[in-house]
């Protein structure tokens, strides 16, 4: 089977300057001269959750900071990674795990995070009652999964495994492309598949399979201390512009604060880059993703933005678990807290 591959669209690259023309949403007035160009990367297409930088573009916060801010959608929460790492792009948002494997596999490429956006991974094992499966992992015992070889989420199943005591050996794993994931499982081809937990759910969920049939396990739940998706800047622009790094982290803050005060709005910027994009459905992707990763209990205590570098060094160690270090890292080693505002300006409310 084929991987999936998303290719933007002319669409799913929008400037500031084109941004006001879609929609008729009243922006705040501003007065800095957006001067500064800045390529900025999501870590998948345009659905819910990029409302959460898309109201930093619509309200005018990146302009107000003096950047000119263009927003790319991609095809998976590593490929920000890369694109950063590259220099193609001046910012990238993609999973902080995969960052810290890219960057002991290629020293000289020093990436960090500055500003961590999902404090909880959306990496989940997502099953059917019907199939045998529930909230007990020890339901997972003897099943068949199905496991698309690049997914992010399949990638943390021996630290699943590992923290949770389970014995994989009556275990299937049947690796699938990702457009046929979340259908083998409505057909009952597999009991349980990995992905996404704000995507994957929703699909089965539009496929007709029945909420109540649907059995979500978030890693994070299960003793996983991995954190999710990340804010990123190539090593070239954090190097020369470490001032628009800060200024970009301020304004996203910003962005998020108001997503969630108006999630609605969020949705309808996602809608008008999106054509087959559903209001409904991408009300309740971004609505779980800020439940589930942003707004989380540690978030609602300490602010947007850090993280907390006990459970970091976890972390860090439970990756080694699925992956040999060269060079085994700090916590300071991939991520800084010196381009976030004070803590008190980056509290929810």
């Amino acid at each position: 089977m084929t991987e999936f591959r998303f290719r933007p669209s002319r669409r799913d690259a929008l400037t500031l300057a084109g941004a006001a023309s879609l929609l008729p949403l009243a922006a705040p007035a501003v007065h800095a001269q957006a001067t500064n160009n800045v390529r900025f990367t999501l870590d998948w297409r345009f659905e819910g959750p990029a409302g959460l930088f898309l109201m930093a573009l619509e309200k005018g916060h990146f302009r107000a900071e003096g950047l000119n801010v263009t927003i790319d959608a991609s095809s998976g929460s590593r490929e920000g990674v890369t694109r950063v790492a590259s220099g193609t792009y001046d910012m990238g948002f993609g999973d902080f795990n995969s960052m810290i494997r890219f960057r002991d596999e290629n020293p000289t490429v020093d990436l960090k995070g500055v500003m961590m956006v999902y404090d909880r991974p959306p990496f989940a094992i997502i099953g059917r009652k019907s199939r045998g499966i529930s909230t007990d992992v020890k339901s997972l015992e003897g099943k068949k999964f199905g496991a698309p070889a690049p997914d992010g989420a399949y990638a943390q199943w021996p630290i699943f495994k590992a923290v949770n005591n389970l014995n994989d050996s009556g275990m299937k794993f049947e690796n699938v492309g990702f457009p046929v994931r979340e259908p083998m499982l409505a057909s009952g081809e597999v009991d349980a598949i990995f992905g996404f937990a704000h995507s994957s759910y929703i699909n089965l969920k539009s496929r007709g399979v029945p909420d109540a049939d649907i059995v979500v396990l978030h890693m994070y739940d299960y003793g996983v201390e991995l954190y999710g998706n990340v804010l990123m800047p190539s090593p070239g622009f954090v190097k020369d512009k470490r001032d628009q790094v800060a200024a970009f982290n301020r304004a996203v803050i910003k962005g998020i604060r108001d997503c969630i005060a108006d999630q609605a709005t969020a949705v309808k910027l996602v809608l008008a880059r999106n054509d087959v994009a559903r209001q409904e459905t991408e009300a309740e992707r971004l609505k779980m993703c800020i439940d589930n990763y942003v707004a989380t209990p540690w978030v609602k205590a300490n602010g947007l933005g850090g993280v907390d570098p006990v459970r970091l060094a976890k972390s860090i160690d439970q990756i080694g678990l699925t992956f040999t270090y060269k060079n085994k890292p700090k916590p300071e080693d991939v991520f800084v807290s010196d381009f976030l505002p004070a803590a008190g300006d980056r509290r929810l409310a």
